[in-house]
């Protein structure tokens, strides 16, 4: 497991300081990377993405790799944390699953209970981590552009 972590956190830098163009619009496509990926919306995360970032002309490779913030590692924390910040908000009781009957009616109520408080919570966290994002992003970028981002580039194609 820790292998794969650093391989894909190896994988993760590699593409990040490979990213050209105007470092505001490479932080800002994180931002929307992690805005999108901080919501539950798991099977949509590439088409809302797309849908933002493109109109906006945000760098679509840095929003994917933002996006990454929600993975099998992090869900289950930040889902958590979601649907219980969601559900205080909007004064509900914890929901607890109880299967009446396998009718379609019955599968959407139990997925609404727990849908709309984890999109709430998702939704009010989402800029607690998009901001910073931003703003992290745009530092790395200026620190990494100091050096020569270009040899550090080469390095990385050749060694794939």
């Amino acid at each position: 497991m820790l292998k794969y972590f650093q391989k894909k956190s190896k994988e993760f830098y590699d593409k990040f300081i490979c990213l050209t163009g105007d470092p505001r619009k490479i932080s800002m496509g994180m931002a929307i990377g992690v805005f999108v990926g901080m919501t539950p919306t798991i099977p949509f995360h590439t088409v809302l993405i797309l849908a933002i970032t493109l109109p906006m002309r945000q760098n679509l490779t840095a929003a994917m790799l933002g996006a990454w913030i929600m993975n099998p590692l992090t869900i289950p924390i930040f889902y958590v944390l979601e649907y219980e910040l969601g559900r205080l908000i909007l004064g509900w009781e914890r929901f607890a699953i109880v299967f009446n009957g396998a009718d379609i009616g019955n599968i959407l109520e139990i997925g609404w209970e727990i849908f709309y408080p984890l999109q709430i919570g998702g939704l009010i966290l989402a800029p607690f981590f998009a901001v910073p994002a931003y703003f992290i992003t745009l530092h790395f970028i200026r620190v990494i552009r100091g050096g020569d981002k270009n040899a550090e580039c080469q390095r990385s194609a050749e060694e794939v």
